[in-house]
Order: structure tokens, then sequence, then C-alpha cells
């Protein structure tokens, strides 16, 4: 029997993947004046993960997008960063956040990820986000790509914008290589105390013998965490329970209401995923952006989390995409092929933009991340000795950055 396909028509971009990037990028384009449609595979928002660490590159991009304020009301400012070693118990650094910058002031926020998808799906036109369409393959028709959905549906489009995470298709058919996985892993959890989690408003990081953590207090009530490591038994990545032990027994010498934290910690807010990266060789060379497709976020730039910088990157790409394509396609074009060119112009600034700036920040996570999880003495000494001051110096260096705005009509 036949199958019979249903085509719809966008009018003038296709968003693959309704997270953190995807919703982003479109609220940019509704701010310049773009319609978008969003295609999210789930059957509603994608709320795992339960926060993130935001800085000034982030608030920026948020501030652009026209949703800063709301989601400043709801979280805590954090004043600085205090290192201390799991091995010792001692105090290695302490860094204010509470600085000025080259552009403008410091701000640095843990950011419950649930808020902001709901802020910006709220400030999205109704009808913006198609759930539950999982998209299968994707074809090229001409200067049109037919994106075939699971139940059936092929989507015509004239811009194709991959916001689908680190295992992106929109990735695949561009033809970049598929991210690698370093030999490490995240458990992450998220915990929430009606009294009060009694943490000071700072990022508490802690340093041990092949690990690294932090806590983060998202309000006065709620704490994100994570843990990184690398691992030697699968099994306990399998299982929170397990997980939850495991970070307990390295925690010994840090102080009783962080281990507090850890405790209280709902088994079902704890999870552990491996964690991969994009080379940098391969942002600089490889198709970030293809005629008039291009990714955004984790689709074009996984990293590993020791800059906090994965998220925050993802909203400065959505600020900058949007302003990169927004005239393009608002421009009435004199005939098709004038307007296929424009767009085609205005991905290839974004990439040319963007390859730099995200090959910066995926080598220094990584090296930051093998210096602040390393093993041995030598090692150990080194760090905490030498390097932890520079270390905490370094996010707020590379968070030290404006994306821009975004000029409506």
């Amino acid at each position: 029997m036949q199958i019979r396909y249903k085509v719809e028509v966008a009018k003038e971009i296709v968003i693959v993947g309704g997270g953190i990037a995807g919703l982003a990028t479109s609220l940019g384009l509704h701010r310049m004046g773009v319609r978008s449609l969003v295609l999210e595979s789930s059957e509603s928002l994608r709320v795992t993960g339960f926060a993130f660490l935001t800085w000034m590159n982030a608030w920026k991009a948020m501030d652009a997008l026209g949703i800063g304020d709301s989601l400043r009301q709801q979280h805590v400012q954090l004043q600085g960063t205090t290192c201390v070693s799991a091995t010792t118990g001692h105090t290695t650094s302490r860094l204010s956040f509470l600085v000025p910058g080259k552009c403008g002031n410091h701000e640095v926020r843990c950011l419950r990820r649930r808020t902001l998808l709901e802020t910006l799906e709220k400030e999205l036109p109704q009808g913006t986000i198609r759930f539950g369409s999982k998209v299968v393959s994707i074809e090229q028709t001409h200067n049109l790509k037919m994106v075939h959905l699971a139940d059936g549906t092929v989507i015509k489009t004239k811009v194709l914008l991959g916001c689908d995470g680190v295992n992106s298709m929109v990735a695949k058919w561009l033809g970049l290589q598929e991210p690698v996985f370093m030999g490490r892993v995240a458990i992450r959890g998220f915990a929430e105390n009606p009294d009060g989690h009694g943490l000071e408003h700072k990022f508490l990081q802690f340093f041990g013998d092949g690990f690294r953590g932090g806590f983060l207090p998202c309000d006065d009530k709620a704490v994100y965490w994570f843990f990184t490591h690398s691992p030697h038994n699968k099994q306990v990545e399998d299982d929170p329970a397990k997980m939850k032990q495991y970070v307990l027994s390295k925690l010994k010498r840090l102080p009783a209401e962080v281990i507090d934290v850890v405790e209280r910690t709902q088994l079902d807010t704890i999870f552990g995923h491996p964690l991969k990266l994009r080379f940098p060789a391969k942002l600089l060379w490889g198709d970030i952006c293809k005629g008039t497709a291009c990714v955004v976020g984790d689709a074009f730039h996984p990293m590993t989390p020791d800059l906090a910088q994965g998220a925050c990157s993802a909203l400065e790409d959505s600020v900058t995409l949007a302003r990169c394509i927004g005239e393009a396609l608002l421009r009435k074009p004199k005939e098709e092929e004038e307007e296929y060119n424009r767009i085609k112009r205005g991905l290839e600034k974004y990439a040319k933009d963007r390859r730099w700036r995200c090959s910066q920040l995926i080598a220094t996570a990584y090296v930051v991340g093998f210096i602040q999880q390393s093993a041995g003495a030598v090692m150990n000494f080194f760090r905490d000795e030498c390097l932890s001051e520079y270390l905490a110096k370094l996010f707020l260096k590379k968070a030290d950055f404006d994306c821009g705005k975004l000029d409506s009509p």
C-alpha cells in the first residue's frame, strides 16, 4: 500500500529541537519579526537537567531576547566562588563575582532549566512549537529542504536550523563529525529544602583525586549540584541510589551543610551522562552551515561542562543567528534566487562569527577539566596550590563577552 504524505509549507524557517537553543533561536527571530516552526520530538517541554550556571554572556543574550529581567527576579545572584580541596578540606581560593569586566559588570546566577524554557515558550506566538514531531530524514530539493517526520508528514522549508542536541540529525546531514566521548561522566542532582538550604549565595567548587564538582544555589531553597569523574563501574551510572552513595563517599571532608544537600536529594532528580565534545578543528573547518541550513548550540559545539558555558554559548548562538538572517528574510526579494543567496550569506556570516569563539570555549573547557579532575599527589598539589585562583578567574574571563543586540523592525 502506498503511503500518502501530507506536505506542509513552512513560510520561513524550520527549527529542529525545542530545547534552549531551539526556543531561544525562535524567539530571537520572532523579535526580528520573523516566524518559525519548532519541531520537538517529545510531547512536552524537555526539562531534564534541572539547572545550569549562567554568566555575563548568557545574561547579555537573554537581555537581547527580552527575558532577562523576568528571570533575574526568580534566581539569586551569586556573589563569588570558593574552591575547596576535597582531599584536605582546605579552601584553596576565593573570588568575587561582583567585579567589572570589559563588557560590563559580571552577573552569575544558577538558572532553573524549566523556568527558562517556560519563559521562552510563553514569549513565542501560539503554535510555534509542534510537539511529538520526530525528524527521521532530511533531503534537499533545489533550494528547499524536505523534513520527513516519523508520522509520515513532510515539511518543506526555505531554512533549516538544527538545534537538536549532541546527537543532532541535522549535524549528521551537514557532514559534521560525531562528538567524541571523553572518558568522563557527569552526575547531576537537584535538591529542594522548604526550610532553606543554609548555603551562601556562592558557587562552591571542590576538587579531589580524579574528580571535581560544585554546588550552586538557585534561590534560598533549591540547590543544583554536579560531580564529574572517570567511571570504573558502569553500573553506578545506571543506578541513582549508587550514584548518590558514590558522591557522598567523596565528600567526607566538605562542610556538613554541603553533604546535607546531597543526602536530601531525591533519587528521581539524580542522573548521570557521558561527557562528549566536538574537536575544535572540526568546528574551524567543518560544515557548520551548508546552503540555507546550519546548526546551533550542542548540535554545533558540544563541550565538556568545565567552564559551564554550554547553555550560555547556545544563547549567544541564538541571538547571533537571528541577527544574521533576520534582515535577509524581512526584505522582499526581487526573485527567489536572490533571497536564497541572501539567506546563505547570512548563515555564512553566523558561522564565521561563531567558529573561533566556540572552538576556544571547547578547548579551554577541556584543559580546565583535565587539570581540575587530575589525579596523583603531584598534580593535586600543583592544582590546589598554584592554579586554583587562576582557573577561577578563567571562568570570568571567558564569560566577558557580549553577543550584541537584536534590531527589531
